[in-house]
């Protein structure tokens, strides 16, 4: 499917091209100003590297560690043993080089290695998640100064052509070709369109404040977006795709995968474990009798959990039910993720309708204003009745603008719940 959208007056299409020499900015260059510069992303994108640390801690607790110690001081010594002379004050240093290399863990990083890797996933998943509702909402803001530039347009005009009103209203009692009351109704449909130019007006202002607050750019020339990328052909299509693609169910099935291998590192702290211990040390005595003791050891060192307290049993009982929770996490993402493309695809089809309709009636409505205007010249109509035509008209522009922005609104928001969603 592919929808473009067109500016509806010569108002509107000169109130998009002013600006003299501002150079046109499209909706790809708001998006990647967006993702360049939103910290709320990079905040996220941090979040994956941290989960790669935790990867690299993981795999450490598997490999030869190394440690060195020293100690220097003085030793006093008292015997009352026979033949013994080394007694008294004396200096010594020692040091000692200590390697540990796992063989065995219980599994412990083996499952941390899976769970790891699991976390990474997910943190990519909550990356992209992030990124794609980052893009929707540019895409929002984008569409939505677009409009209300239209909006301000179409109002503009309103109050340029009820202020014609107005003037002719005037000129007509003048002539006594009608009543005070058609001057007051003009008038007042007058006032009621710089009312309404007012609001436009601050509805702009709101909507590029929101653009230059996702992208850090003020709105320049926003020429027509590209066409909305192809979407799904039905609606079973578009909720298979989002249950299998969409990236917070993406991240929450890494979550769970995550906390199933917690459950077996909680498991392994009750498990046998086997080291290689090698040791190296010296110990330096100065003084009279000075001397040096060396020793040399490599030996397998077991160590056997026998009581732990409950703490082990505990743990896993909590891992469990974390993973517990996760999946229902993941139910609870089933059933969003269907009301999510279900609502974004009939509101995508009721958009496409209510454009046909907003035509159609823009066609009428400038028919029935010209008609009203003509059959005013010759009194067969009244005042209010061109006034009345005349408010439909705007009124009908208004609604081919905003459904012509709720349709491509509401198409990438589908495209949003099927994961589906990049830049254009």
């Amino acid at each position: 499917m592919r929808l473009k959208l067109k500016a509806l007056t010569g108002c509107a299409i000169a109130a998009l091209l002013t600006g003299g020499a501002a150079s046109a900015e499209t909706l790809g260059e708001a998006i990647s100003a967006a993702i360049d510069t939103n910290p709320q992303l990079e905040a996220q994108r941090v979040q994956s590297e941290i989960a790669r640390e935790g990867l690299e801690q993981v795999r450490a607790q598997g490999r030869t560690t190394v440690n060195l110690n020293g100690q220097a001081g003085y030793e006093y010594t008292d015997t009352n043993l026979p033949l013994v002379t080394s007694t008294g004050d004396r200096p010594l240093a020692s040091a000692t080089v200590q390697a540990v290399k796992p063989i065995y863990t219980g599994g412990r990083i083996a499952a941390g290695t899976r769970q790891a890797l699991a976390g990474i996933d997910a943190a990519e998943a909550q990356f992209e998640a992030a990124e794609q509702d980052l893009i929707l909402q540019v895409i929002t803001a984008y569409m939505d100064v677009r409009r209300d530039r239209e909006t301000v347009a179409i109002r503009q005009n309103n109050v340029e052509v009820a202020g014609e009103q107005v003037r002719a209203a005037d000129d007509r009692f003048e002539v006594g070709v009608v009543t005070r009351t058609d001057v007051s109704l003009s008038t007042a449909r007058f006032e009621g369109a710089r009312a309404a130019l007012a609001g436009a007006e601050a509805a702009l202002e709101t909507s590029t404040a929101n653009y230059t607050f996702l992208t850090g750019l003020m709105p320049a020339d926003l020429p027509e977006p590209p066409p909305v990328p192809p979407l799904p052909a039905s609606l079973e299509e578009a909720t298979q795709l989002g249950l299998n693609a969409n990236p917070d169910m993406v991240a929450a099935r890494h979550a769970e995968r995550a906390a199933s291998e917690a459950i077996e590192v909680a498991k392994a702290a009750g498990r046998p474990t086997v080291s290689i211990v090698g040791n190296a040390s010296v110990q330096e005595t100065f003084g009279d009798n000075s001397r040096r003791d060396t020793s040399v050891s490599a030996l397998a060192q077991g160590r056997i959990p026998l009581m732990t307290g409950g703490l082990v049993k505990s743990q896993t009982r909590q891992a469990r039910l974390q993973r517990d929770s996760a999946r229902r996490q993941i139910d609870t993402l089933d059933r969003s993720i269907r009301a999510q493309v279900a609502a974004a695809w009939f509101g995508y089809e009721a958009t496409l309708r209510a454009i046909e309709a907003s035509k159609r009636q823009v066609d009428a409505a400038e028919i029935a204003y010209d008609g009203a205007k003509e059959e005013l010249a010759v009194g067969v109509r009244t005042t209010l009745d061109v006034l009345d035509q005349e408010q439909q008209l705007f009124e009908a522009r208004l609604a081919l603008v905003q459904s012509e922005r709720d349709a491509y609104v509401a198409a990438h928001n589908l495209l949003r719940a099927t994961g589906q969603l990049t830049r254009p």
